[in-house]
């Protein structure tokens, strides 16, 4: 008879309990051996095994109480959502439970919102959020998720307004007004964000024109003052199929006399001279009201959400 493994591989590939590591034939004293991992009041890993986002989530899941829930931008970055941080993860129960544990957020509500066994619904996750986010990590997150469908803003403003009790209710009926599901990436929505919080004019998103027969859709733009503006994240540069695709649709746009403004990565880090830009392009272009300002308005959006709008007049 083979000689029993000293690690069972039951225990290699993910967070276990300690109760899963008896059952398996791991003591308590060695658990506390060098090849083993605490990561939550009792819940370990092997030292081995690297941690994916999904398995922080279930090493939660397994040293929280079985009626929490997934909220937050936790819940809504298992949608597939690439922003935000990853830790604390973010739970929810509807009763008064207290923990303290680092790398874990447990709010406590009087009445779960929709969920189903393991998170509560997104809509719900998007008002939470609210409660705490900056207005331009909402508008980022608000428009990926109307993007995806994973929410309407017609089903946001009903749970704000039905439980405007609820944490984040208001913020979300504040920041709805500045939500655009038309946009197709976390950096267009920064952009457009970072744009109508200066005082320029709101643009329009993702816009198809028509040049020499050819269908164009364009990330933004305003087509009363002739400019349009393009995000160009590192996809297009990696990409060499969609490398190509871009200087074909330049050379066309090019033959209009639209004015044609490539917004890159590395020009995002500086948004004001970007801004700047774009004002020079349509002032050029007729637009005859007010420069940019990178006062107040443009500085809240690096704040969180005022809670002063009244769910009750939200629609």
């Amino acid at each position: 008879m083979a000689p029993r493994p000293l690690i069972p591989d039951a225990l290699r590939h993910g967070p276990f309990t300690t109760s899963d590591a008896l059952r398996h034939g791991v003591s308590k004293d060695m658990l506390s051996r060098k090849s083993w991992r605490r990561l939550f009041p009792r819940v370990w890993v092997h030292v081995d095994h690297e941690m994916s986002p999904a398995d922080w989530v279930l090493a939660a899941v397994l040293t929280l109480p079985p009626d929490a829930r997934l909220t937050g931008i936790t819940r809504i970055q298992r949608l597939g959502l690439d922003h935000g941080p990853e830790l604390p993860l973010h739970f929810v129960v509807a009763r008064d439970h207290h923990i303290a544990t680092d790398g874990i957020m447990l709010h406590r509500t009087d009445r779960m919102p929709g969920a189903d066994d393991h998170a509560v619904t997104p809509t719900a996750a998007y008002v939470a959020y609210c409660s705490e986010a900056t207005v331009l990590d909402a508008i980022i997150v608000g428009d990926w998720l109307l993007h995806e469908n994973h929410m309407s803003l017609e089903g946001l403003v009903e749970l704000a307004c039905r439980d405007d009790w609820r944490a984040g209710s208001a913020q979300a009926l504040w920041i709805r007004p500045y939500l655009d599901g038309r946009a197709a990436s976390p950096a267009e929505s920064e952009l457009r964000a970072s744009i109508v919080f200066s005082g320029l004019p709101r643009p329009g998103v993702n816009v198809e024109i028509t040049i020499r027969g050819r269908r164009v859709v364009v990330d933004l733009a305003w087509l009363i003052w002739k400019v349009i503006v393009e995000y160009e994240g590192r996809h297009h540069q990696a990409d060499r199929r969609q490398y190509l695709i871009d200087i074909d649709r330049y050379a066309l746009v090019r033959t209009t006399d639209l004015a044609y403004l490539q917004v890159t990565t590395e020009q995002m880090r500086n948004i004001i001279g970007v801004l700047t830009r774009l004002h020079a392009a349509l002032v050029a272009g007729g637009y005859d009201g007010p420069a940019p300002d990178f006062g107040r308005r443009f500085r809240a959006l690096y704040r969180r959400i005022p809670a002063t709008s009244s769910p009750r007049n939200g629609r």
